[in-house]
Order: structure tokens, then sequence, then C-alpha cells
């Protein structure tokens, strides 16, 4: 029966080993069979993530945990799986940690600081008395394509969540969700070292989906343990899914390749491969 690791232990080694394991969102059935595929091929751990919208898009977090289990079951899973909430608010957090998720992100960046702190407080008291991980953000994280969007993390805000006693930190260092432009400066990295200095918990990068791969690197080496990624891809579904159209396979009747499971089948196995390869680069090690 498929059991969900809360993450704890696993991003703390990382933080120390100066590796990361990602966070691949899941947005439907090929995208969870495509992941846990890859985690499972690399022998590797994996944080398979939900969005809100996602989460509605399939049918409610009861359906996409029990989907991930499910998948988890028939497909003999062997590696540690960590089925999170990414970018929840208190309402879906809340739900999420009635629902046995084994770690949940409260995103309460929009709300006043001290209402912030205080629903944080509450998401933490009811997680850890279950056993689940929480997650939280300072500093915004910029939108697709817009470099005006974001804000840096403050230093004391870090230290702030920190001591309400978060699991792991997401930080506002110039990153993106998205694409991004090709006016992006970069990634802070002398706010990051402040941050990783002033706090020992793990660290996560959101956007990771096109940041260059030597600045990937170089933030893991500072605290980064955790890097999301979401975009690259639904970048390479897409470029295989027109790839199979322009060929015309679709258009061949006798191979039935009109069939959705034909017309699929091409983007989740890039999904896949695409995974595997940041899988190497991020450093994560096998479970063997």
């Amino acid at each position: 029966m498929a059991y969900f690791d809360n993450g704890n232990e696993i991003f703390k080694d990382a933080r120390k080993h100066h590796y990361a394991v990602g966070a691949y969102n899941i947005n439907n059935l090929e995208w969870t069979r495509a992941i846990l595929r890859a985690a499972a091929e690399t022998r590797t751990p994996v944080l398979v993530q939900v969005s809100m919208g996602a989460a509605k898009y399939m049918g409610g977090y009861q359906f996409v945990k029990d989907m991930v289990a499910d998948q988890m079951d028939a497909m003999d899973i062997q590696v540690p799986v960590i089925m999170h909430l990414d970018h929840g608010d208190y309402e879906a957090a809340m739900k999420c940690i009635e629902l046995g998720y084994s770690s949940v992100m409260f995103d309460g960046h929009q709300l006043p600081l001290k209402e912030n702190i205080a629903k944080t407080r509450a998401v933490i008291k009811a997680a850890h008395h279950r056993g689940i991980s929480v997650e939280a953000e300072i500093g915004k994280i910029g939108e697709n394509q817009d470099t005006t969007s974001g804000e840096l993390a403050s230093v004391q805000d870090a230290i702030t969540f920190a001591n309400l006693g978060v699991d792991k930190l997401a930080c506002g260092i110039g990153n993106i969700h998205g694409i991004y432009p090709a006016n992006w400066p970069g990634l802070n990295f002398k706010r990051l070292k402040e941050i990783a200095n002033a706090i020992p918990i793990p660290l996560v990068l959101h956007g990771g989906s096109g940041i260059p791969r030597e600045q990937i690197q170089k933030a893991i080496q500072l605290g980064i343990a955790k890097v999301n990624i979401n975009t690259e891809l639904q970048l390479a579904f897409q470029a295989a899914t027109r790839q199979y159209i322009e060929d015309e396979r679709d258009l061949d009747r006798r191979q039935k390749g009109y069939d959705p499971r034909k017309l699929l089948l091409p983007g989740t196995e890039a999904i896949t491969s695409k995974m595997k390869e940041i899988i190497g680069w991020l450093g994560t090690p096998s479970v063997d």
C-alpha cells in the first residue's frame, strides 16, 4: 500500500550534503505516471506536487491524493514519494492536512505580515500534529516573463518564519514562475547566502524551469535543497506532442494514430526523459 514520506529528513540531508530534490507539478494521469516513472528508473526520491488550480482541474484534493497513491501501487514504486500541496491558501492547506497529504505549502505572502504569521502558525500546529511537513514563502516569487513582479526576501522574515517552526522555506531571490524573459538579471546570490547563513532549515527555489543550470547548482551549494519544476516539463510535453501532430501520425487511421493513448504518449515519454536529465544535474542521489 502506498506510503507518503513527509520529506523532512530527505531535505535536511539534501541541504547538508549540497544536492537538491526536484518538486514536480502534476496536471493529469499521464503527468503523474511520467514523474513516478522517472523517479523509479533513477531510484531517487521525488516530491509530487499539485497546485490549487490543477487540483480543481483534476477533480479535487482527495482525487489527486488517491490517484497518486493508486499509481504508486500499480507501478510498484519503491522510492520515497512526498505528496505536496503547492502554493496553497489557508483553506487549501488545512484541507490537504485533513486529507493526509504528507507536505503542504501555505503561501500567505499576500496577507498582512501579522495575519500571515498567525495563519502559518496555525497550519504548522495542525500539520505537525499529524507528522506533515510545512513549507512557507517569504518574498513574492515573480510571475511569468515579468522581472518586476517579484520581491526580494528579507533576512529578518526568514528568521521569523524559521522560528515559527516551518520545515522548509521558499525565498524570493529574483526567481520567476513560468518563462524567464531575455532581460532577466539572474538570481540574487548575495541575498540567498545571507538567508542561508541566518537559518539552518532547507531552502526552496521556486521557478526552477529556465534558470541556467550553473545558477541552480550554485544555489544548491548555498543551501537550496528543493527545486520546483513545472514549466520545463510542460514545454517538453508540448514539443513532443507538436512533433507527433506535425508528422501527421495522428492522421494514420490504419495504426489508429488518433487514439488519445497514442497521441499523448510522446509527450508523456518526453516528461520522463526531461525529468531524468534534471535529476542528474540536481545531484539527487539514488536510494540504493
